[in-house]
């Protein structure tokens, strides 16, 4: 079996409850999102059919217990979803950052979910597959929301509530778009909002750019 795969890298974790943490990356091409942010469109096409043996050799070199299966969409391939069952079968400790429109009910238990969910700045909020919230595991799985400004930190708020995600979740990241100007506010929004969320900034943009690929 093979994936389409656009990079496969080691770094640190970026982002999340496991941020700061090395992490080995496994990011596949093509998305059937076009959010309006979006820092990866050039996994959108193009990329590299590789069997998974050629993988998994790739991340023995890396020696990193920690893999991320990330895109693009990930979970728009459906040789993924052996390839992750795989991967826990061989002792990985693994992450999957899905775009919410996928569903995740073939996703392997031993896996740990990161699922955003769609801001409506994103332009894809109507795309959200909602029925993912309720496969959501407390001890294990991470909700992020994208924000562009304080009109999708309220969307969010709601959508938090409205879902109980602060005791469904393991943790509700809020992540500000990148670069964006309201960095600030948004700060000052979540400190003074009481709910239980975390904000997640991009570690790896801090460090190496925006731009960057393959860190």
């Amino acid at each position: 079996m093979e994936l389409r795969i656009t990079e496969i890298f080691l770094s640190i974790q970026g982002e999340s409850t496991h941020s700061g943490r090395p992490c080995s990356f496994v990011r596949l091409t093509g998305c059937p999102m076009r959010c309006v942010w979006c820092d990866s469109e050039y996994t959108f096409s193009g990329g590299e059919k590789i069997p998974f043996e050629e993988i998994f050799a790739k991340l023995e070199e890396f020696g990193c217990g920690l893999v991320e299966v990330t895109g693009g969409e990930p979970l728009s391939q459906k040789n993924v979803f052996p390839f992750i069952s795989e991967l826990c079968d061989r002792g990985y400790e693994v992450l999957i950052e899905t775009g919410g429109f996928v569903s995740t009910e073939k996703v392997d238990d031993r896996a740990k979910i990161i699922l955003d969910v769609k801001c409506p700045a994103s332009g894809e909020s109507e795309r959200n597959h909602w029925e993912n919230i309720d496969r959501l595991r407390p001890h294990r799985d991470e909700v992020k929301f994208v924000v562009a400004d304080l009109t999708d930190w309220e969307w969010a708020i709601g959508i938090i509530e409205k879902y109980s995600l602060e005791s469904r979740a393991k943790a509700v990241l809020i992540s500000p778009v990148h670069g964006g100007r309201d960095l600030g506010v948004i700060a000052e929004a979540v400190a003074g909002s009481g709910l239980k969320v975390r904000l997640n900034l991009q570690l790896h943009k801090y460090i190496w750019g925006a731009d960057a690929r393959g860190v």
